[in-house]
């Protein structure tokens, strides 16, 4: 178990935040375990051949049998959207010695032993820093050719959304709230924020407490963990992952159209089925090149049909940075929620985009 000890200005400064190297490096646990991650199979499947022509020696073996990955390969943001290629040159500059302790946390021996790839070079500094650089060009093409395409489109857009959630859920029902939400493993009370792991690994550890004096906790969603979890050593500053709100449609991302949604029988005659389709699929923010993704037509397409949607209120738009999320207003929900729900059509026909 692990407990954070918040002060009034510790709760003042948590803050959330997503990493794509994460989101890549524990996405890696998902082809380890692809029962327990069944919306990452068909992805999994669509890449199979472009993983295959990588340094998969080293890539299958970066999180452990036990689900752990070390800690290094995913360091802690430092702002809440960073890019790929900052935090894999940053990942790359981990001391030689930070990377021998951060494997043998996650490969402890006994029925977990180190795999020869990084067992070779693990009391050699130099050999260290050589396994270092290589795990970061195997993560580089793992991410050019597997996961940015496609993939971290979608991934992104569904983390975007978890973070809009979150602040509105810390708006409307304040800190003791958002963190009840956040995971079964977690609570909150008088000031210390639990977080109980039942992995053996961790329960071997017992009860670690993390004083978080001054130095900021920072909350992650992703999409490639079960539950909450937090740093092995805890020897860098407080993190915890929790699992990402909606991480469930991620297969709803292949390229291609879409499984078409079902729709009340009065909505295609009252805005069409193109518009009406897209009312049904907002019912989770979106981005306009997410639903041009999802719907196999262009953004501008997509546009046109969501600035219409959104000048009859059916919308509702925020902003994050420079992108723009859409999602059902009131009256949205309301007009998808009739009682005799119809095949909706592609946006291919007379009144698509």
């Amino acid at each position: 178990m692990f407990e954070f000890r918040l002060g009034v200005d510790d709760l003042a400064a948590t803050w959330f935040a997503y990493s794509p190297l994460q989101e890549a490096v524990l996405g890696l646990r998902a082809r380890r375990r692809p029962s327990l991650y069944p919306e990452q199979r068909p992805w999994i499947a669509g890449w199979r051949d472009r993983y295959a022509a990588l340094d998969t020696e080293l890539l299958d073996v970066l999180a452990a049998p036990s689900g752990f990955v070390p800690d290094f390969l995913t360091p802690r943001p430092s702002v809440p959207r960073p890019d790929f290629g900052g935090e894999l040159a940053r990942m790359a500059r981990t001391p030689p010695e930070v990377v021998r302790a951060d494997l043998l946390a996650a490969y402890p021996g006994g029925g977990c032993p180190l795999p020869p790839v990084l067992a070779a070079p693990i009391d050699d500094p130099a050999a260290l820093a050589a396994l270092t650089a290589r795990i970061a060009e195997a993560l580089e093409a793992y991410w050019t050719r597997c996961l940015a395409p496609a993939w971290w489109p979608r991934a992104r857009s569904v983390l975007e959304a978890d973070l809009a959630y979150r602040g509105r859920l810390l708006s409307e029902r304040g800190a003791e709230g958002l963190f009840a939400d956040l995971d079964g493993r977690i609570s909150w009370r008088d000031g210390v924020l639990r977080l109980v792991d039942t992995t053996p690994v961790v329960q071997a550890l017992g009860t670690s407490v993390v004083d978080v004096a001054g130095r900021g906790l920072v909350l992650i969603p992703t999409l490639g963990g079960r539950g909450a979890q937090t740093d092995i050593t805890q020897d860098g500053p407080p993190l915890i992952t929790y699992p990402a709100r909606g991480r469930a449609t991620m297969a709803e991302g292949l390229p291609g159209p879409a499984t078409p949604e079902a729709s009340p029988a009065g909505l295609v005659g009252l805005i069409g089925p193109a518009r009406a389709r897209l009312l049904m699929l907002l019912a989770a923010p979106a981005s306009t090149t997410e639903l041009a993704h999802r719907l196999g037509v262009t953004p501008g397409a997509v546009s046109r049909h969501l600035g219409a949607l959104a000048a009859a209120g059916l919308l509702e738009r925020t902003r994050h940075g420079r992108r723009v999320l859409y999602r059902r207003s009131g009256l949205g929900d309301a007009l998808t929620a009739g009682p005799e729900p119809v095949p909706i059509p592609t946006l291919s026909g007379p009144e698509g985009p």
